[in-house]
């Protein structure tokens, strides 16, 4: 029996342990970052959303030029940008009940005509 010496296999059997557990351990670190990028994203966004859920919650006035958008009638955006005269003011709108998303259509808000 030999003293202090270390056979070849066992050296080299403790040496690739020593390396797995250290690439175990970088992808344990490497993987709690990800997740926490990914939580700061998706927060980033769910604050994105209330922005823009409480934009739309106010009545921000509408442009001059205004896209109806899906599910819109011209009563709705009539009420909503305060234009009651949107027929009289778009004589391409033929057919007050056809409109459609991406129909363009010129607004001017009753509230501001006399501003």
């Amino acid at each position: 029996m030999s003293g202090g010496r270390v056979h070849p296999s066992t050296a080299l059997a403790e040496t690739v342990s020593w390396y797995c557990a250290l690439f175990l351990a970088l992808m344990l670190v490497l993987s709690c970052c990800e997740s926490t990028e990914s939580e700061f994203e998706m927060h980033q966004q769910q604050q994105k959303r209330q922005i823009l859920s409480y934009m739309m919650e106010q009545q921000w006035p509408c442009d001059e030029i205004y896209v109806v958008r899906e599910g819109e009638t011209l009563h709705t955006i009539s009420e909503k940008c305060g234009d009651p005269y949107i027929v009289e003011e778009n004589p391409h709108i033929h057919d007050p009940d056809d409109v459609f998303p991406g129909l363009v259509i010129k607004i001017t808000p009753f509230k501001n005509m006399y501003n």
